[in-house]
């Protein structure tokens, strides 16, 4: 499988290229299975390239969801694609679940490699909580109602940057260098003898089958179950610490968890890195 086999995605051709892809017919279960199965057990090509076409609507519907990175979002989609394929390859459909689901891991991954490839601010050299800013800023925003225009507000930047554990002038540079906001859905892509399509008319796909109109949901479950799992590599004290960082949706400071458990904060620090590699090291071999 390669990115040529594929239709091909120019600068300014993003409608061209989605009523495109909209031709592949979506598979049933059974026929999912039974490609999946000729890919691995047969190595046919044919399979597996169906299996890719079929999931290219999947994966343009993640990459607009990241239309608002600024960064050109025919790379995005190939980015996107690179990641399906990923996850076609990697595919055992003797584990009883949809592609769809397992895809979204792969396709997100791929594009948040390249985004963060291509963001001079956010480098193997930056630190993890720059990273957590560059991808959690939007929700954080939205969390505290800061939907203004430009600058934030002192208070707003404030509270982004408690929750977040970064500086005041991060969270000021990051939002200025993400600035200009998420493109309307109502945005013009094509107009054509079938009458004007928007974002969100191609979107809402309405031939879509059960794997994509509940793909998030079934995605939630397995990460869940693959959470829960991967937890009980940890000890007490690492799933506590671990939970109370990074799984809640109003994380504990180090300084609160150094007060609750009276070590220092390094300490703190220490055991939730460990139990972080722990867990993606479990959930690796469990994925």
């Amino acid at each position: 499988m390669s990115r040529n086999s594929l239709p091909a995605l120019s600068e300014g051709g993003l409608a061209n290229y989605l009523n495109e892809i909209k031709k592949f017919p979506m598979l049933t279960s059974e026929e999912e299975f039974m490609l999946a199965k000729a890919w691995v057990d047969h190595d046919d090509r044919k399979s597996a390239h169906r299996l890719v076409t079929s999931h290219l609507r999947l994966a343009a519907k993640i990459a607009l969801g990241y239309r608002g990175y600024g960064l050109p979002i025919n790379e995005v989609v190939s980015e996107a694609n690179v990641g399906l394929m990923q996850a076609v390859k990697r595919f055992d459909p003797d584990k009883g679940f949809r592609l769809a689901t397992y895809a979204m891991w792969w396709i997100k991954a791929s594009i948040q490699e390249y985004i963060l490839r291509s963001w001079s601010l956010v480098k193997m050299g930056t630190t993890s909580a720059q990273k957590k800013l560059f991808f959690n800023l939007r929700k954080a925003k939205n969390r505290i109602g800061a939907m203004e225009d430009g600058d934030l507000r002192p208070e707003n930047v404030r509270k982004i940057a408690e929750s977040l554990e970064v500086s005041q002038e991060e969270v000021i540079s990051m939002n200025r260098r993400m600035g200009g906001g998420d493109s309307s859905l109502n945005v013009l892509v094509s107009n054509n003898n079938e009458g004007t399509l928007e974002w969100q008319d191609w979107i809402e796909d309405e031939n879509s089958d059960h794997a994509t109109k509940f793909a998030d949901q079934e995605e939630l479950n397995s990460r869940r179950k693959l959470l829960e799992c991967a937890m009980t590599s940890l000890n007490q004290r690492e799933c506590e610490i671990l939970t109370k960082r990074r799984l809640m949706d109003d994380p504990l400071t180090l300084e609160q968890l150094s007060s609750e458990y009276k070590v220092s904060r390094e300490r703190i620090r220490q055991i939730e890195v460990r139990a972080f590699e722990k867990l993606q090291k479990k959930m690796r071999e469990l994925a």
